[in-house]
C-alpha cells in the first residue's frame, strides 16, 4: 500500500473550506471537476457508513463506483471526512480530509490518500507514483476556497 499526505494553510474560514467537501455536488465539482455525478445510495444518521454512487470522467471513459464514508467529524474548530472506494476492481483507495480552524479567516487543510493494489500486476505502477497529485489537489482546494472567501 502507498500513502501520500500534504498539509496547507488556506486564507479562508473553516466553513468555506468544509462546504467544498460536505456541501452540494456542485461545490464538490469545483475541487474535483472529473466527478460528473455524486448521488446518495444509502444515508446513515451518523454519516459513517453512508454510500454514494460516484461517476468519474477520465479522458473519454467514465468510471462508476461506490464511495463509503469511513470517518466523519463536524465541530466548529475541526472537520474531518474519510472516504473509501474500489476503482476498476484494481485499487482500494481512501481519501482523508482534515480541516482545522487556525483563526476566523485561516484554516489548515490536511489531505492523505492511500492506494492499495488489488491485483499483483498493478503493484508495478505504484512504484513510480509520487505525491504530485495529492499536492496539486491541496493547491486546488486552497485556490477555490480563497477565491470564494
Amino acid at each position: 500500500m502507498k500513502q501520500w499526505s500534504t498539509e496547507i494553510d488556506i486564507e479562508a474560514p473553516i466553513q468555506k473550506v468544509w462546504e467544498l467537501f460536505n456541501g452540494t455536488e456542485e461545490n464538490m465539482q469545483k475541487i474535483m471537476p472529473q466527478v460528473v455525478e455524486h448521488k446518495p445510495v444509502k444515508i446513515t444518521d451518523e454519516v459513517v457508513g453512508s454510500i454514494y454512487r460516484q461517476k468519474y470522467k477520465e479522458g473519454s471513459r467514465i468510471e462508476e463506483y461506490d464511495v463509503e464514508t469511513m470517518k466523519f467529524a463536524d465541530t466548529p474548530d475541526h472537520k474531518e471526512l474519510k472516504v473509501g472506494f474500489c476503482l476498476a476492481n484494481m485499487f482500494d483507495i481512501t481519501a482523508h480530509y482534515e480541516i482545522v480552524k487556525v483563526d476566523e479567516n485561516r484554516t489548515r487543510f490536511k489531505y492523505t490518500a492511500t492506494n492499495q493494489p488489488l491485483k499483483w500486476f498493478v503493484k508495478f505502477f505504484l512504484l513510480f507514483a509520487n505525491d504530485k497529485v495529492v499536492k496539486k489537489f491541496a493547491e486546488r482546494v486552497k485556490h477555490v476556497a480563497e477565491t470564494e472567501a
